[in-house]
């Protein structure tokens, strides 16, 4: 894929892209619209540079006829729409909605497959339902195509295509096709652009797009603006410099410490560095013999291990333990679980390896506790909110106690343990409590609820098939019933969710989504996400 840096002209401004003659005018068109907003069909298109084409550029010319050189200079013509604003909330009845409305409203609609994309697909899917994410996209949308910006086209195309599918899925009773969105994502990454034989285009890794796109919002949402835009106040951002670090961010302390040094050498000080990770890893295949059956083993197992590396106490290299704990957490935590592996194949004739699938079942549930794999500050912080959440339980189902058996009870004892619950109370409520995160409350205690998961389905690594599935908003009884029944023989409440099969959506349940641990042919979790539990 050849390209050619191009400067284009629009009014008092000058645009800046990377012209790919294959995608043809169609394609050009796609890019300056992510740019201005100018709607395609009032979009009028002139060559500045020589031996280009003449007047009007026609919708079915062939951009690879014409001998370009960079830099190649173009004029737009065009007035902008402007970009809808944050929709104000309206309370409108279900009953008065037109039908294409209601269908709308009952089941989110689906994204069109076009040619092993259900990578992508899935994923959107799951940033769907990231509302701050979506505002912060909102706000670089809009001041990117009032001012140019200063990002690289291919993040600006990337960003824009983003905002743009994800209004127009909450906007359209129908699957929608996102053509834009892909066109953008192969500009972003060559490699996802790869075809097979006959052309077709090649299945990708649903992390790798789901990190790249995390890569270059967290380049261009950087400014205070930003996170204003997307969290909506003002607050200590703890250190997160743009949106994506703000949101997904996770502080990891990551601690060393030497095996190797005998009783008669001073003790070596332990190394201590501070990373920043957008994710946490389920480390599926265990070491040591050990078995990985959930998660909390997968990930603890993960942030722990042995390194080798130079010694200054000892004068050599040597064997250290890593220990990595959670030093800030976001509002949003994913969990990748390692499925995808790489197999070295001495014995190949081209000795490159192969990448393999691992099919042992991994459970999760729809609560994910954070406490034990936070640093000891975090913990003293939510350590104070679940002490308070403990006593107001007890308290509760004191009350309860003493009002159903009031006769029989002994009303100086009671009085004596509501005293106790009380003191414990007010104590609580006099600690210092500082948040552990930014956007999160004060007397969040590390609870987490899984909200979407991104599975994979098949044998092969680099084939199968990628579904997303995601939690309806059950505080709504237009999902359902509004029920909370539990899961047979659990504690876990059977709520609503819905699968994204590309433009296929059905409803599922909880007890569905849990049922993804693999073990089987199957789907498989592969992708989890959670939000911080209110």
């Amino acid at each position: 894929m050849t390209t050619y840096a191009t400067t284009v002209k629009w009014g008092k401004e000058n645009l800046s892209l990377n012209l790919d003659p294959s995608l043809g005018p169609a394609g050009l068109k796609q890019q300056l619209h992510a740019l201005t907003n100018i709607p395609i069909d009032r979009m009028k298109i002139m060559a500045k540079s020589k031996n280009l084409w003449k007047g009007i550029l026609k919708d079915d010319a062939d951009l690879t006829s014409f001998p370009f050189e960079s830099p190649v200079q173009l004029l737009l013509m065009g007035s902008a729409e402007k970009l809808p604003d944050k929709p104000a909330v309206k309370v409108v009845f279900l009953e008065d909605l037109p039908e294409e409305e209601k269908a709308k409203v009952v089941e989110p609609s689906g994204l069109v497959n076009l040619g092993n994309t259900c990578y992508l697909n899935s994923v959107v899917q799951a940033l769907r339902a990231i509302p701050h994410l979506r505002d912060g996209l909102r706000y670089y949308s809009n001041t990117r195509s009032n001012n140019g910006g200063d990002a690289s086209s291919s993040n600006r195309f990337l960003l824009t295509s983003l905002f743009s599918t994800l209004s127009t899925l909450d906007a359209s009773p129908q699957a929608i096709s996102p053509n834009n969105l892909v066109m953008a994502t192969k500009m972003s990454f060559p490699q996802m652009a790869q075809t097979g034989p006959g052309g077709r285009p090649m299945q990708q890794d649903a992390e790798e797009f789901y990190s790249g796109v995390l890569n270059v919002a967290a380049q261009e949402l950087q400014n205070t603006e930003a996170l204003r835009a997307a969290f909506g106040k003002d607050e200590d951002w703890m250190g997160a410099k743009n949106v994506i670090d703000a949101l997904f961010g996770l502080k990891m302390e990551e601690v060393l410490t030497c095996d190797e040094l005998p009783a008669s050498i001073d003790q070596e000080a332990p190394v201590v560095t501070h990373d920043l990770h957008r994710k946490l890893v389920c480390n599926i295949q265990g070491a040591n013999e050990a078995n990985i059956t959930h998660v909390a083993e997968g990930i603890a197992l993960s942030l722990s291990g042995k390194v080798e590396k130079y010694s200054e106490a000892l004068g050599r290299n040597a064997i250290y333990t890593r220990s990595q704990k959670i030093a800030r957490l976001p509002p949003v935590i994913v969990v990748q679980f390692g499925r995808f592996y790489w197999k070295a194949t001495p014995d190949s004739h081209d000795h490159a390896g192969v990448k393999c699938k691992v099919m042992k079942p991994v459970g999760f549930s729809s609560v994910f506790d954070v406490y034990e794999f936070c640093t000891e500050k975090v913990k003293s912080v939510l350590k104070v909110a679940r002490d308070r959440a403990a006593a107001e339980e007890e308290e509760r189902v004191a009350k309860k106690l003493k009002g159903e058996t009031d006769a029989d009870v002994d009303m100086d004892g009671n009085d004596e343990d509501e005293a106790a619950l009380q003191a414990a109370l007010a104590m609580s409520v006099q600690e210092d409590l500082s948040p552990v995160g930014p956007g999160l409350p004060n007397d969040f205690r590390g609870l987490y609820e899984l909200f979407a998961v991104v599975t994979h389905k098949g044998r092969d690594a680099d084939g199968g098939h990628y579904m997303g599935w995601v939690k309806a908003d059950n505080s709504d009884s237009r999902n359902g019933s509004g029920s909370k029944q539990k899961i047979a023989d659990t504690e876990e409440e059977n709520e609503d969710w819905y699968v994204f099969d590309d433009d296929e959506v059905s409803p599922c349940k909880t007890e569905d989504i849990l049922k993804l641990k693999g073990g089987g042919d199957w789907h498989m979790s592969y992708l989890n996400f959670y939000r911080a539990k209110k």
